[in-house]
């Protein structure tokens, strides 16, 4: 890879935030919920995401639904790392404040205006040990050769990509790469906050629904949690909640009478 003055530039910065707070290292990425992380059969092997592994993360539609979902989802689970994200820009849109809410603060963050060089940015950023994770907005394909570089790079590190598709459409979110998982996040309407206002919609924290489409060593699945809050924590649906417990209860009910 050939050093230019930006690439130089990016060097320096990521080598002052390592030391200023040092990363958690080869830990895997959790997400909180222990219906994804501890399933019985579990779709992702590990409890959590390889921390040393490409991951992919699309909306599940238009970018202008459901782009902002699978944005603030990686900010979420970065948030509760230790240690500095670097954070590929393909264009200026990425509003800070919002990862702010999603509890990864821009003083975290180091964002680097990339435009076509995102997986080059990305790339050299997944060589240092010292980022809690790297997240590059990808435009375009992501094929075999260029996801098999950032996932030889994360392996070498034990930092964690995340490969942010901004440009939804079905050739190009389900082409082969070499990314350990694939997500897709939608964005659902929020329920009302009152049990006796179901006429007033959209008040309640937001929700997604959270589809692992390919796991390498695992199955996929489908899940339903509320947002991520100020401190990146998500939680499965509360109604989610109600309804897997009282099947417990059926089930254990079943096995008594028999």
């Amino acid at each position: 890879m050939s050093d230019t003055p930006t690439l130089d530039e990016l060097r320096i910065s990521i080598a002052r935030m390592e030391r200023r707070t040092p990363a958690r290292g080869t830990a895997a990425v959790r997400f909180g919920v222990p219906a994804i992380d501890q399933a019985a059969n579990p779709a992702i092997p590990g409890g959590g995401l390889a921390a040393a592994a490409l991951h992919e993360v699309a909306g599940a539609g238009a970018e202008a639904e459901h782009g902002a979902a699978a944005a603030l989802l990686i900010a979420g689970l970065l948030a509760r790392r230790r240690g500095p994200v670097l954070w590929a820009l393909d264009r200026r849109d990425l509003f800070a404040p919002a990862l702010a809410g999603a509890g990864l603060h821009p003083d975290r963050v180091v964002f680097a205006e990339a435009g076509r060089a995102v997986l080059l940015v990305m790339e050299e950023a997944l060589r240092h040990a010292g980022l809690a994770g790297v997240v590059g907005e990808v435009t375009g394909r992501l094929g075999l050769t260029a996801s098999r570089r950032l996932q030889l790079a994360a392996e070498a590190s034990g930092v964690p990509g995340f490969a942010l598709r901004r440009t939804w459409g079905e050739a190009l979110v389900e082409e082969p790469n070499a990314a350990a998982t694939r997500w897709r996040v939608g964005a659902l309407p929020s329920p009302p906050p009152l049990p006796h206002a179901p006429g007033v919609p959209g008040l309640g924290r937001a929700r997604w629904q959270l589809d692992l489409v390919r796991c390498r060593g695992g199955a996929p699945g489908t899940w339903i949690v509320e947002a991520c809050d100020a401190k990146g924590r998500l939680a499965l649906a509360a109604d989610v909640c109600d309804r897997q417990a009282g099947e417990h209860r059926r089930e254990r009910s079943r096995r008594r009478a028999g």
